[in-house]
């Protein structure tokens, strides 16, 4: 621990003391013994803490810790709405709600602390009111620009960001109306006053092609280009292997072995190798792209790698970690080219577990770069013309299928826990338009790689967990009590319970979706599992991983594309060569917080670059189809709607507004909605035919309404495009509101449903007022109504 961080702890403690009262610096510095000579560094640490929302300093210039001031420090989380949410730094606080006169000019993602203004309590949660603002989280923003005759403003993309831009008429720079620009901002809101700013770069027209993506990157500070210091540096790395390089290194070359990736991959940093023993046992061998060769410790490669922390992959583009001339050159373990790695050589016995392992460089020379999809051919398809074509390997993938299934059974038998959650894939043009969404399925041979990187990693965590040495860990801590409880008592209601849950083990959370897999209560109660638990991370502390239920975890399998595992192998490399010594411990035990800290924002930040450009390109995709019907499963049930979820993972939302045949309340034990009238209730998991009435671009967000089902317990058929078509665009007659419906020869309510099946009304009657949509098609004026929000009786 550095001297700054010791100074930082000890402070903290002593103000955290019950008998402490807040002091006024000179006081403080008196009480802690602060030699004269210290002052100025006493001011710097005192700064320090306060700007990291640690400590806090009134307006009387007193310094206490937030809680002992019935204080709370945190992150903004804004809402579109205006209100906000300051989730605090202490994990064991609750969110704490701030109404939209509350904020005081704090913005989304910003470092603030909040007064605690009432407390919560079982019908309502904490409220606050933020007091300061340690640190701004938004210099520049990304937005619409738009205009009057003497002023401009710009309307932000992340509508988490309340209020619009105002722009002085001379800080235009040559934005034009409807352009999206990024804009510096020049002040900060106030009460009642938007903040102010000008326009710095101006990206594109919202039509023009790649505009759009174009803004998210800039949204999330991305960095499609290098520093001109880093791209020297890369340079000179070079594109061979010499054998001063292999100086050292344990040689591999003749050890057959392959890289297993997706069919568009070019940073190949994990390749494999596997043998059967003569005892039965495995031998995998798993080596990894060694990128520390490369990229030195403090060199522009180095520092520009930890600000970035991981590359970034959206829906159309790969924005690296490291230069291309790296990351898909020298450091990439293309096929039949010398490279320099890190071995991890395991050898697994019949139960599959690790009985032996050596950690060492190497250098290799991989036999053939395999994808997942010609894997899968062979393993599952036999395909004659690819086991030809890879004979001298074909022997290797039916051990890898062996053990990696031995090694998955025996990670479920532990107690892992198995979302199935399915991922999207967003097939592009070249003018970079969705053309289809579908699943992206994972096979054996996904499976293959995921298990053997598992079990590499946990070798290597538990390995230097016991050498005392300073680690980067992945962690995942134990789920909250409170929210276990609520767990166990809404699956109460499903008649399933959990076991333990006042220590929870995760074999118990494991069992559970085992036992609900292929019900109808699968997707509801894996949904509300996944909400009770803590989000992975970084840690210089290794507390286990619980999802996994492993008690040593790390990444080291990534070097190129995520900032861990290259500082992991950096320290693996210095304590191999016996060069870890009392300083360098002392160094490291200082950064590796900071770092894991660092490189958890920075994986967030990522996580949801990616997410909003695969939404962007669903909502482009999805605006081609308004006004057609599909079907699809209610995937999460709130207060003010559901989210129904199409088989092509696309996902939008039933306003429970538009919900018209009854008056319906959210049950939020059950995670339903259910019918004042009626009692008819939507839950998660329910199959429901939808409308889509709206994919807004703007917004990027996608807006269903329920299809008219005729009789509430039939499935809604499966209809050609043509009835399909004659469904919502029907140009059948139907009675004016008020009057009686038509009905069949049995009495029976016509509905679109029967119309769009052939069936014909008894009875003529005048022809409803009809509405062209904006294909140019005559929409059926029920379903425009509804599409749009109109004709909604009002409770009384």
């Amino acid at each position: 621990m550095t001297r700054m961080e010791e100074r930082k702890e000890r402070i903290v403690a002593f103000m955290r003391e019950s008998a402490y009262k807040p002091l006024l610096f000179q006081e403080l510095a008196m009480v802690l013994d602060v030699p004269a000579e210290d002052i100025e560094f006493f001011s710097q640490v005192l700064n320090e803490l306060e700007e990291e929302g640690r400590i806090f300093k009134t307006h009387a210039n007193r310094y206490g810790v937030p809680a002992r001031l019935n204080l709370a420090a945190g992150r903004i989380q804004g809402h579109e709405r205006g209100y906000a949410f300051l989730i605090p730094d202490d994990e064991m606080l609750e969110d704490i709600f701030i109404p939209a006169d509350g904020l005081n000019g704090a913005m989304h993602g910003d470092k603030a602390v909040a007064r605690v203004n009432r407390k919560s309590s079982s019908d309502r949660r904490m409220e606050g009111e933020i007091v300061r603002i340690v640190k701004r989280a938004n210099t520049t923003l990304v937005g619409t620009f738009e205009k009057s005759l003497s002023f401009g403003f710009v309307i932000p993309d992340n509508k988490r960001i309340s209020g619009d831009i105002f722009i002085s008429k001379g800080e235009f720079n040559g934005a034009k109306k409807g352009q999206k620009v990024v804009v510096e901002i020049l002040k900060y809101p106030e009460a009642r006053r938007n903040a102010e700013g000008r326009v710095i770069e101006i990206i594109g027209d919202v039509n023009q092609p790649g505009t759009d993506i174009l803004s998210i990157i800039k949204s999330y500070n991305l960095e499609e280009e290098f520093p001109p210091d880093v791209m020297a540096q890369a340079e000179k790395a070079g594109d061979t292997v010499t054998e001063d390089m292999i100086k050292g290194r344990r040689d591999l070359r003749g050890l057959r072995m392959v890289t297993i990736d997706g069919e568009d991959a070019k940073d190949l940093d994990d390749a494999v190798s596997v043998e059967k023993l003569p005892n039965g046992n495995y031998r995998l061998g798993v080596h990894i792209a060694d990128v520390t060769n490369y990229v030195t410790e403090n060199s522009p490669l180095d520092m520009e790698a930890l600000n970035r922390g991981t590359s970034v992959y959206l829906v159309d583009r790969v924005i690296p970690m490291l230069p291309r001339q790296l990351s898909n050159g020298i450091c990439s373990l293309n096929p039949r080219v010398d490279r320099l790695s890190f071995t991890v050589m395991m050898d697994i016995d019949k139960t599959g577990k690790v009985y032996n392992h050596e950690i060492f460089e190497s250098v290799i020379n991989i036999d053939e770069r395999m994808t997942y999809t010609n894997v899968y051919k062979i393993l599952e398809d036999h395909d004659e013309e690819l086991m030809e074509r890879y004979s001298h390997v074909v022997p290797d993938f039916r051990i890898m299928h062996e053990l990696a299934l031995l090694l998955r059974k025996k990670r479920f038998q532990r107690g892992a826990i198995d979302f199935e959650f399915d991922e999207a894939k967003v097939i592009l043009d070249e003018k970079g338009k969705p053309v289809e969404v579908k699943r992206y399925e994972i096979t054996i041979a996904n499976q293959i790689i995921e298990e053997f990187m598992l079990i590499c990693n946990e070798t290597v965590a538990e390995h230097f967990f016991w050498t005392n040495t300073p680690f980067v860990y992945r962690i995942h801590e134990d789920p909250d009590e409170e929210k276990i409880t609520a767990l166990n008592e809404f699956i109460y209601n499903l008649g399933y319970s959990i076991k333990g849950i006042n220590k929870i083990h995760p074999r118990a959370l494991q069992d559970l979706l085992a036992k609900v897999k292929g019900t109808q209560h699968e997707r509801i109660i894996s949904t509300v599992m996944l909400r009770s638990l803590q989000k992975a991370k970084y840690s210089s502390e290794s507390v286990g991983h619980f999802g996994l239920a492993a008690k040593y975890y790390c990444h080291f399998t990534s070097p190129i594309r995520r900032y861990p595992d290259l500082i992991i192998h950096r320290i693996m490399k210095q304590y191999l060569k016996g060069e870890m010594t009392e300083q360098r411990i002392g160094q490291l035990e200082g950064m590796l917080p900071e770092i894991a800290k660092q490189c958890s924002e920075r994986e967030r930040a990522a996580d949801e670059a990616e997410r909003e450009s695969e939404d962007l390109k669903k909502v482009e995709y999805m605006k081609a189809h308004e006004g057609e019907v599909f079907k699809g499963i209610i995937a999460n049930v709130t207060s003010f709607g559901m989210f129904i979820e199409l088989d092509n993972t696309i996902e939008g939302l039933v306003r429970m507004s538009s919900m018209e045949d009854d008056y319906y309340n959210y049950d939020e034990r059950r995670y339903s909605l259910v019918g004042e009238r009626t009692h008819k209730t939507y839950r998660i998991g329910d199959t429901v035919s939808v409308i889509l009435a709206r994919a807004d671009l703007s917004t990027r967000k996608i807006e269903f309404v329920l299809a008219d089902r005729g009789e509430e317990d039939e499935d809604f058929p499966v209809l050609d495009e043509k009835a399909e078509d004659d469904f919502i665009f029907s140009r059948s007659n139907k009675a004016k509101a008020g009057k009686e419906k038509n009905t069949g020869a049995r009495g029976k309510v016509i509905t679109n449903r029967d119309r769009a099946l052939g069936a014909e009304p008894r009875t003529g009657k005048k022809a409803a007022e009809k509405k062209p949509n904006k294909k140019g098609k005559v929409i059926d004026k029920k379903v425009y109504d509804k599409i749009n929000g109109k004709g909604k009786r009002k409770k009384k």
